[in-house]
């Protein structure tokens, strides 16, 4: 599995210097970013120019200069078995093959013929009909879309599974824009051999990534499930899963999306318990989830404070730790004492902490500093709008957290200078968020992950955290 995500050398079958093609496209990426070596075969060139230098075109993989730990597969499908094996004979140990054109169309018996090509030689496929692999760390990358349409995140501690193409490049563009750094990424495609359960295991070795987060349809093929729970339970790491294609119809359009099983819902749900993955709704949840979960050491939380400049927000974040099932008890009386020494006297000190609109950034962390003796998380409104309060709050909440190392997730609602700039300093160490609700389900992926940290006796998931 390492000559997916790590190869020293990669080969591009159906490599062209047009860029507007995929084979191009991919090689551009490859001969931008890749730290690796990057050959070109296509019969068709000789020396052409790419990306503005001169690249070798080779006839076929027997006539590079060394045998490729990894290929990149842009023929037609029906060349993609015979370019396979030629390449399998040459040395290879992987194959990426994008082309599409196989059992998503009805070509059960061509992607049949592929995998026996492969196996002849001891090669492993992903795909077909599949975007690859974005891997930030060493610069691979096999995505066929220009990076000033689809952009690429930061290297980060998240690694990404995606059973959809287009699902993964919208995700990556997504958390481009936000800066949220995702190390890996990988699309299955067909999944005719390597499977999620495959990379589950593998990313658990890497040491970069700390948390997965899969985009999950279906399974494709029999046994897949007991695979998938095997890995999970095997992997030391958080994985958060959003499952797709819950209801009838859309578990139909999956079936034909991505070739896969078809299955009930309340099935993998009970899959995901068995194998103590976090569940989540939708896309956003799952990136908030995979966040906190990279940030933060898994806790027990049964008690949750809440500070806020703004009662109104305070009060929706309580809703929203409520329904998320988590709790925000009333302070003990000392403690909110204690708070109405440090804060205004019109503040609100019960649970949740009301700053009011009348006070200053350093509230946030008297707020924090007091009641984090008390609880197991926060969440935090910072709306930062009124004349006492500006992005200095988040060094206050930051100091907080420093001394605490307990989970703050902190709700920020804005779009003045002010709030993005607070935004922009909170953003590389707590995960932030626009919504009471986003916080609440983030916060409970961790509180969810810490029972079953402590349920499954996992000693060496501190070390791995670095706690």
């Amino acid at each position: 599995m390492k000559e997916f995500l790590f190869p020293q050398s990669v080969a591009v079958i159906g490599a062209s210097p047009r860029p507007e093609s995929i084979g191009g496209q991919i090689l551009l990426q490859l001969l931008r970013g890749f730290r690796g070596r990057t050959y070109a075969v296509n019969p068709r060139y000789q020396v052409e120019k790419v990306g503005g230098r001169e690249v070798q075109f080779y006839k076929g993989v027997s006539q590079l200069p060394e045998a490729p730990e990894l290929v990149v597969v842009a023929t037609p499908a029906d060349a993609v078995p015979r370019v396979v094996d030629e390449a399998g004979q040459a040395g290879a140990k992987a194959a990426i093959v994008v082309s599409g054109g196989f059992a998503e169309v009805g070509r059960r018996d061509l992607e049949e013929e592929l995998v026996k090509s492969a196996r002849r030689h001891g090669v492993r496929v992903l795909g077909p009909n599949c975007i690859g692999v974005y891997n930030a760390f060493n610069g691979l990358d096999t995505m066929f879309l220009p990076a000033e349409k689809a952009g690429r995140p930061p290297p980060g501690p998240i690694a990404f599974l995606s059973q959809s193409g287009a699902v993964m490049t919208a995700v990556l563009d997504w958390a481009a824009g936000e800066g949220i750094g995702v190390g890996i990424a990988v699309n299955f495609g067909n999944r005719s051999d390597v499977t999620e359960s495959d990379f589950l295991r593998h990313l658990g070795e890497v040491e970069e990534v700390k948390t997965v987060a899969l985009y999950l349809e279906g399974f494709r093929w029999r046994g897949d499930a007991a695979r998938f729970l095997e890995a999970a339970r095997a992997v030391k790491k958080p994985v958060v899963v959003y499952k797709a294609g819950r209801g009838a119809d859309s578990t139909r359009a999956a079936t034909s999306h991505t070739a896969a099983m078809a299955g009930s819902y309340e099935m993998y749900k009970a899959l995901f318990r068995q194998a103590g993955v976090v569940e989540v709704d939708d896309l956003v949840e799952l990136f908030d989830a995979a966040k906190a979960l990279a940030v933060y050491t898994p806790a027990k939380i049964e008690k949750v404070l809440v500070v806020s400049s703004s009662g109104g927000m305070g009060v929706q974040i309580t809703d929203a730790l409520n329904a998320a099932g988590l709790s925000v008890p009333e302070l003990p009386k000392d403690v909110q004492e204690e708070l109405r020494r440090r804060l205004l006297p019109i503040a609100a000190v019960a649970n949740p902490v009301d700053l009011t609109g009348g006070g200053v950034d350093e509230h946030f962390g008297a707020a924090l500093e007091v009641g984090l003796k008390h609880a197991d998380a926060a969440v935090v409104a910072a709306l930062i709008h009124p004349p006492g309060y500006g992005e200095k709050a988040a060094d206050h909440i930051l100091s907080a957290y420093e001394k605490f190392r307990k989970p703050i997730v902190v709700v920020s609602f804005g779009g003045s200078a002010q709030t993005k700039a607070l935004e922009e300093k909170l953003r590389g160490r707590l995960v932030v968020v626009n919504t009471p609700r986003r916080a609440a389900k983030a916060l409970s992926a961790v509180a969810f992950y810490g029972s079953e940290v402590y349920r499954r006796g996992y000693e060496g998931w501190y070390k791995h955290k670095g706690g």
